[in-house]
């Protein structure tokens, strides 16, 4: 089996790779996640997904690489990371009592072979009062996650309901990658 290096510093990837016994080592490439004009989410997602895996396979040549971009969208904006504990509360404002998208660009790269996927899930929120928001914000935990929240820590509180794959929005849809590496056996 080929060494196996995970393109990404989020430890929910890391632990979604442990949980299913894949062993690897981590590299955090660094790539300018910059959105270019025009352009669509998924293709977004997809390029920085793209651009994080051909910087490890550079790296890393003979290893296989997996990289990851999560991001949510509602109302055809991209909601990233939150700047601050106010950008965090404007953003869950914008969430709450609605239904956004989670899309997740997948890539898996061994030196300049790379195979990409687009996993879409729909995330419903409940319905928040301000003091409700800004107490989840106070817990810290809406700190470095796309559209301020983690589905699989005390924001599940905030979720109705999802449509898709529970994985894509903790930041690695674990199926299509299964998928994708199977394009990798020896």
């Amino acid at each position: 089996m080929k060494k196996i290096i995970l393109a990404s510093g989020s430890p929910r990837r890391r632990e979604l790779l442990k949980d299913i016994g894949l062993e690897f080592e981590i590299y955090k490439p660094d790539v300018d996640e910059s959105k270019l004009e025009n352009e669509l989410p998924q293709d977004l997602c997809l390029r920085l997904s793209r651009l994080k895996a051909k910087s490890g396979a550079e790296k890393f040549p003979g290893s296989i690489i997996i990289a990851a971009d999560t991001i949510v969208v509602i109302d055809k904006k991209i909601l990233g990371k939150p700047h601050d504990r106010e950008d965090a509360f404007r953003m869950l404002k914008t969430l709450q009592g609605r239904e956004h998208e989670v899309i997740t660009g997948v890539s898996v790269a061994l030196n300049e072979k790379i195979f990409s996927h687009a996993e879409h899930t729909t995330v419903k929120f409940i319905s928040m009062t301000d003091d409700e928001i800004r107490e989840y914000v106070s817990t810290g935990e809406c700190d470095d996650k796309a559209g301020a929240y983690a589905i699989q820590g005390k924001g599940a509180t905030l979720i109705e309901g999802i449509n898709g794959d529970y994985f894509n929005v903790v930041g690695l849809p674990l199926c299509s990658l299964t998928k994708i590496l199977k394009n990798f056996n020896d």
